[in-house]
C-alpha cells in the first residue's frame, strides 16, 4: 500500500516535470516566433510591411519573409473619386470649409420616398416644417450663423478664382481663428474672409493679387487691405513676400506659350533677385514683364497688351520692367 503511493506520488511528480517543460518549450518557441517576425531570419534585419503587395520584407537584403498577407482595406476597388464616394459606407471626413464641419445632416428637398414615389400634401408639409426646423438648428446662435456665411464668401471667391482646396481649407481655419479671438467687431464679414483667403493663398505658395481679389469681393481694396494687416497682426500669422516665380506658370498658362519662355521667365526673376532689383517692386509687374521679356527671347508673338489684360497691370510697368529684367540678365551673363 505504501509502495502504491510512493509510485503514484513519483507519476505525479514526473508529470508536474514534463508539464514545465513543456510549457518552457512553449514560451521558448513563442519569444523565438517573436523575434522571426520583428527581425530577417537571414540578416537579422529590420522588418517593413509592403501593403501595396501583400508582403513582409527585410529592408536590408530584401528577402521575402511573408506573403499573401491579410488585406484590411475594403473589399471594393474605385479607380476614381466618384466610384469611391458611391461604394464607401462610411460618412465623408470632417472639414473646417462647413461651420458644422460637416457633422450635422441634410433633408434632400426632393419630396419623395425612398421608393421613388411622390409624398402627399400632408406628408410634403410635414417635411417642409422639418427642413426650416432642421436649419435653424445648424445655427443655433449669431456665431454660427456669421460662420456660414463667412466660409460661403471664401467658397464663393475660392471658386472664382480657382483656388485648390488647400487654400480654402487654411482661410477657413484663420477666419474660424479670428471669430473666436473677436476679432470681427467693427469690421465686416466679407472684409474679413477675404483678408483671410488672401493670408491662406499666400501662406500655401498659391497667390493671387489684390486686384483680382478686390474683383471678386465684396469688399473695396483699401478695406481689404487694412483688415488684411489687423488680421495677420492680431493672429500673428507668419506670411513671406510673395515670390514673382509663383504668378509665372497662371500667366504662362492664360497666354498660351511655351516651356521654354515659363524657363527662361523664371531665369530672368532669379537674376533680377541676384541684382537686388526686385526689392520694392510689386511681384505681379515683374513676374509679367519676365514673361513678356521670355517670349520676346523665345520669339513668340505676344503683344504688351495682351500681358496686362491677364495680369491686370498697366502697360507702362510691364515696359519699364521688362528693360530692367534684361539689363540685369545681361550683366549677369557679363
Amino acid at each position: 500500500m505504501t509502495e502504491t503511493r510512493t509510485r503514484d506520488y513519483g507519476g505525479e511528480t514526473e508529470r508536474a516535470s514534463r508539464d514545465r517543460s513543456a510549457e518552457t518549450e512553449t514560451d521558448e518557441s513563442e519569444s523565438t516566433a517573436a523575434e522571426r517576425t520583428t527581425t530577417c531570419p537571414e540578416c537579422a534585419g529590420s522588418l517593413i510591411s509592403d501593403t501595396e503587395h501583400g508582403e513582409t520584407v527585410c529592408d536590408d537584403c530584401g528577402l521575402v519573409v511573408e506573403q499573401d498577407s491579410v488585406d484590411r482595406g475594403p473589399e471594393w476597388r474605385a479607380f476614381n473619386s466618384n466610384e469611391r464616394d458611391s461604394k464607401s459606407r462610411v460618412g465623408a471626413p470632417t472639414t473646417n470649409m462647413m461651420h458644422d464641419k460637416g457633422l450635422s445632416t441634410n433633408i434632400g428637398w426632393q419630396d419623395k420616398d425612398a421608393y421613388g414615389k411622390s409624398l402627399s400634401s400632408r406628408q410634403r408639409e410635414k417635411m417642409q416644417r422639418l427642413r426650416t426646423w432642421n436649419e435653424r438648428f445648424r445655427t443655433r446662435d449669431s456665431k454660427e450663423r456669421n460662420l456660414k456665411q463667412a466660409l460661403g464668401e471664401i467658397d464663393r471667391m475660392a471658386s472664382a478664382l480657382g483656388l485648390p482646396d488647400n487654400v480654402r481649407e487654411t482661410a477657413s481655419v484663420i477666419y474660424r481663428r479670428a471669430l473666436s479671438e473677436n476679432l470681427l467687431p467693427g469690421r465686416s464679414i466679407e472684409g474679413v474672409a477675404t483678408a483671410s483667403l488672401y493670408a491662406a493663398a499666400r501662406q500655401v505658395g498659391n497667390p493671387r493679387s489684390l486686384d483680382e481679389f478686390t474683383a471678386v469681393s465684396r469688399v473695396e481694396k483699401m478695406e481689404l487691405t487694412r483688415t488684411y494687416r489687423y488680421v495677420i497682426r492680431e493672429l500673428g500669422l507668419r506670411v513671406q513676400p510673395a515670390d514673382p516665380g509663383s504668378y509665372v506658370p497662371r500667366f504662362v498658362s492664360r497666354l498660351e506659350l511655351s516651356e521654354e519662355t515659363q524657363r527662361l521667365a523664371r531665369e530672368l526673376l532669379e537674376g533680377a533677385k541676384e541684382s537686388g532689383i526686385t526689392s520694392g517692386k510689386s511681384p505681379v509687374g515683374l513676374a509679367a514683364s519676365a514673361v513678356y521679356a521670355a517670349a520676346l527671347l523665345s520669339n513668340e508673338k505676344v503683344t504688351q497688351s495682351e500681358v496686362s489684360a491677364v495680369a491686370d497691370i498697366s502697360e507702362v510697368t510691364i515696359r519699364n520692367r521688362y528693360k530692367e529684367l534684361l539689363e540685369a540678365s545681361e550683366e549677369i551673363a557679363a
